[in-house]
């Protein structure tokens, strides 16, 4: 890791908002690729899933997700549990963060994919008596079409009709198939 990457990986942890906040897509918009750096950094990232900050909570999950391309190793078939229990968190915007994240874990190829698909299919039948179960289910749909768009694969398609087609209240069964319409 160069210099300069690791200031800016050092400055997700900043006290500063607006620096931490700087850092934070400057690490998100280098992590679009694949980088060389991504273990000098994991087991950091998993480790801040844990964190009590929520937002370095937030900061490490969405990481961790961009660079499951980076993971030769494949690491993050160990580090995925981990990874899905922050869409639980306390605070609902870290979960959320996360949970929109997710789908880019897919993007590593079909192992990854399918935890992804996995995962987010125990998340949409497992979030019925939470909350914010509309939103979860309405994100994990969403998740589910953004790697459909990226991969192509009619796996992910019958995996996200399937799952919309569980929804027992029509008026969401009906926002959630609009994120598919068309396709």
């Amino acid at each position: 890791m160069d210099i300069a990457t690791r200031t800016q990986y050092d400055n997700l942890y900043a006290q500063d908002g607006t620096v931490r906040y700087g850092a934070f897509n400057d690490i998100l918009s280098m992590t679009e690729q694949r980088v060389e750096w991504a273990y000098e950094v994991w087991d950091d990232l998993v480790a801040q899933l844990h964190h009590e900050n929520n937002h370095l909570r937030a900061i490490a999950a969405q990481v961790l997700c961009n660079l499951a391309k980076s993971d030769p190793e494949n690491r993050m078939q160990s580090d995925f549990a981990a990874l899905l229990a922050v869409t639980k968190d306390k605070k609902f915007v870290t979960a959320r963060h996360c949970l929109q994240a997710l789908w880019k874990v897919g993007l590593a190829g079909a192992a990854h994919q399918q935890l992804v698909l996995n995962g987010l299919a125990n998340r949409f039948s497992e979030c019925i008596a939470e909350k914010n179960c509309t939103l979860i289910r309405y994100d994990i749909i969403q998740d589910l079409k953004q790697l459909y768009d990226e991969v192509k694969d009619e796996q992910i398609r019958e995996q996200a009709l399937a799952l919309i087609a569980t929804e027992q209240d029509e008026q969401y069964r009906k926002k959630y198939a609009s994120v598919w319409k068309g396709r």
